[in-house]
């Protein structure tokens, strides 16, 4: 799994990140979790599924790009329209997948010239 450097975070969800993002490294079960990621098609911008998916043994998690973590099902839903809007509001436009793939690309190459 991969995350977004500016990983979108639900509001009640913000003082317990560190704890989420260990837990999900570890492979622990966390209930009403969900994950927002990019979508595996790449006609569509963004999935989101309660993270005890990642717990079935097809789910390929070297494949997720993780933007957010959100706290249940209609935390997700804020989630992805609040990203939504950003995207709009700072484009103009609604090209989530590539506005975050540019926005992650452009922090990697800061991060390697440092």
């Amino acid at each position: 799994m991969k995350y977004y450097y500016n990983l979108y975070i639900s509001e009640p969800l913000l003082a317990k990140k560190q704890e989420i993002l260990e837990k999900l490294k570890q492979g622990k079960l966390q209930v009403n979790r969900y994950l927002i990621v990019l979508a595996k098609n790449q006609k569509n911008h963004l999935e989101f599924f309660d993270s005890a998916f990642l717990k079935q043994k097809q789910t390929d998690k070297d494949e997720l790009f993780v933007v957010g973590i959100a706290d249940g099902c209609d935390g997700a839903l804020e989630l992805v329209e609040k990203i939504t809007q950003e995207v709009y509001d700072k484009t103009k436009g609604t090209d989530i997948r590539n506005y975050l793939l540019e926005q992650q690309r452009e922090f990697e190459e800061r991060v390697k010239q440092v």
